[in-house]
């Protein structure tokens, strides 16, 4: 399905994956990106169930805009072990305007299509989105 603001689409690959990541914990993380030429959202790296928020962070690049989820596991005052799905906008202040633009004019509709998202965090740059930021966000 096209998004009206841009025109993008969604491949179901990607809905298919977060379904895994989310049902089936296959996934530790997921990074989709907007490919120009067939205005099509798309994934382009699925993170092991061993990875971890350090290897997440690598996997973005510092120029570029992308999507991303993250299934975060943690422990809570209470002792409580816990998981909460973390959607990222990352759009770096040294990325394209354009690829600005389009990420910002797709990310609602693209959201929509992975239901389960419990928390969303924009970041321009790590500082932003550290691990610490993330948990304290999770609590």
């Amino acid at each position: 399905m096209a998004n009206a603001a841009s025109g993008m689409a969604v491949n179901n690959e990607c809905k298919l994956k977060f379904l895994e990541l989310k049902a089936k914990r296959n996934y530790r993380f997921i990074v989709f990106k907007i490919e120009d030429k067939t205005h099509q959202v798309v994934i382009e790296k699925l993170g092991k169930p061993t990875e971890n928020y350090a290897d997440f962070q690598k996997s973005l690049p510092a120029n570029e805009c992308r999507y991303a989820v993250y299934d975060l596991d943690f422990t809570t005052v209470e002792n409580c072990q816990k998981s909460k799905i973390f959607f990222f906008a990352w759009c770096p202040d040294s990325s394209r305007v354009r690829s600005k633009m389009i990420y910002a004019s797709s990310k609602e509709t693209f959201k929509r299509e992975l239901e389960g998202i419990q928390l969303e965090l924009q970041a321009t740059d790590f500082g932003e989105m550290s691990l610490d930021i993330v948990k304290s966000r999770a609590l």
